[in-house]
């Protein structure tokens, strides 16, 4: 297990590449629903996993600018609120440098959550999901009850699994998290999260 922790980094990286890379990237950006409950997910992974190799002082001096993971939380609402806007998809499958923008924003968003999820505590983290999860159902919702394809470059069959899929993916989130809580507020020593080197 310590090994792989070690390697996580290395994993992450190599993921990257893999989903930049032909033949998988044109194959998950050839279906929206590939690309937003796949492709957005995995990158932001990644994100999640390299920021726990950052040096010690790096992490330090982001960390003076997120106080009890709130800062971190915030911008990682505000850019899966953003990432959420359909024109920006269209847009990140014929402009490159909305591409690039899509793929650090997904980063951005893992490494936020990374080191903020733990500081924010139950409460901060209730806050977060209490906006992004009813924010990304009523996406959903309004993907699946449009009559019309909100991506040019979609189908509206796809955009309705998109829909359904992130209906699905908020209430799995919830419930997890839910489970979390009750675990940790039932038993705070048991539940206590292993701190991180570095």
């Amino acid at each position: 297990m310590a090994l792989l922790r070690g390697r996580a980094p290395a994993l992450a990286a190599g993921l990257l590449v893999v989903l930049a890379l032909p033949p998988l990237r044109p194959l998950l950006e050839g279906s929206m629903a590939l690309h937003m409950l796949l492709q957005f997910p995995l990158v932001a992974l990644a994100g999640f996993v390299l920021a726990g190799a950052l040096q010690p002082g790096v992490r330090e001096r982001l960390q003076r600018w997120n106080a009890y993971g709130l800062t971190g939380l915030l911008a990682a609402a505000l850019l899966l609120a953003l990432l959420m806007i359909p024109r920006l998809l269209d847009l990140a499958l014929v402009d490159t440098r909305i591409e690039a923008a899509k793929w650090i924003a997904l980063l951005a968003t893992g490494a936020a959550l990374r080191l903020s999820w733990t500081k924010s505590g139950l409460l901060g983290q209730f806050f977060f999901l209490g906006n992004v999860l009813p924010m990304t159902a009523m996406a959903g919702q309004l993907f699946i009850d449009s009559p019309l394809r909100v991506c040019n470059a979609y189908l509206l069959d796809d955009q309705v699994r998109v829909g359904q899929g992130l209906i699905a993916g908020c209430a799995i989130v919830a419930v997890a998290w839910l489970v979390h809580a009750t675990r940790k507020l039932m038993h705070p020593a048991a539940a206590q999260p292993v701190a991180e080197k570095g």
